[in-house]
């Protein structure tokens, strides 16, 4: 069984930065993808970043590039930087994982999904 836990998410001002972290725990392959995707209200859940599991690929939503970063650990934990934070960044952030080592950006590509973290980004 494969547990993935968000958290970092919290309320923070327009302009401000957040580091979110997704640890995973529990049985897993030797070769995986993690990713990021978000939901804000009312809006479907649309893919933000992917990394692989060694760390030498990653993909960011065009839109957010230049305010995103994706990065991991030997731990296995995978982290979102946001910086310059806006109102439209609201969302829940869920942490996403697949047992292939290529990364993926669709939400149907992924088996794993933690429960989210709750980011507010207040104007």
């Amino acid at each position: 069984q494969v547990q993935l836990v968000e958290s970092g998410g919290r309320l923070v001002q327009a302009g401000g930065s957040l580091r979110l972290s997704c640890s995973v725990s529990g049985r897993f392959f030797s070769a995986y993808s993690m990713g990021w995707f978000r939901q804000g209200p009312g809006r479907e859940r649309e893919f933000v970043a992917a990394i692989s599991w060694n760390g030498d690929k990653t993909v960011l939503a065009e839109p957010l590039k230049g305010r995103f970063t994706i990065s991991g650990d030997v731990k296995g934990t995978v982290y979102l930087q946001m910086n310059d934070l806006v109102p439209e960044d609201t969302a829940i952030y869920y942490c996403a994982a697949r047992p292939y080592s290529v990364v993926a950006t669709d939400v149907g590509a992924f088996e794993y999904w933690g429960q989210g973290t709750q980011v507010t980004v207040s104007s």
